[in-house]
This record gives structure tokens, C-alpha cells and sequence, in this order.
């Protein structure tokens, strides 16, 4: 048996600003582009595996659509 099977439903934590930010993300978005306030949510969210970051120089970061309801 899963340890998801026996848990339910298995939730992560979020907080009010990267549920907003989360939301906003419903394509990929230059990481430059977004506020530094944003970017450091963002780097937070990936280490949360709700974000991933693909490229190196200029990065995009896209929402993790099975988290962004």
C-alpha cells in the first residue's frame, strides 16, 4: 500500500501570496520579467516542487498544473 493511498488526500502548505502567485502562473513566465518580491516566492515554490525552472541563462519558471487549481 501507498503511503498516498493511506494519507488521502496529501496537501502542501502554501501561503496566501504564493496561492496568488500560483494563480497568476497559467503559462511559462521569464523569471527576469517577474519582482524581485515574486522571484524570491518563486525560488521558495521550487523548492516546494510547485514551480519548475527550465533553462540556465535566462530561466523560465511554469506552474505545476496537477498543485495550480
Amino acid at each position: 500500500m501507498k503511503i498516498n493511498e493511506l494519507l488521502g488526500r496529501f496537501a502542501i502548505w502554501t501561503t496566501i501570496e504564493e496561492e496568488e502567485l500560483l494563480s497568476r502562473l497559467h503559462r511559462p513566465v521569464r523569471l527576469s520579467k517577474l519582482s524581485e518580491h515574486d522571484q524570491f516566492r518563486i525560488q521558495t515554490l521550487i523548492r516546494k516542487s510547485l514551480v519548475t525552472k527550465v533553462g540556465f541563462d535566462d530561466p523560465t519558471v511554469v506552474a505545476n498544473d496537477k498543485y495550480n487549481n
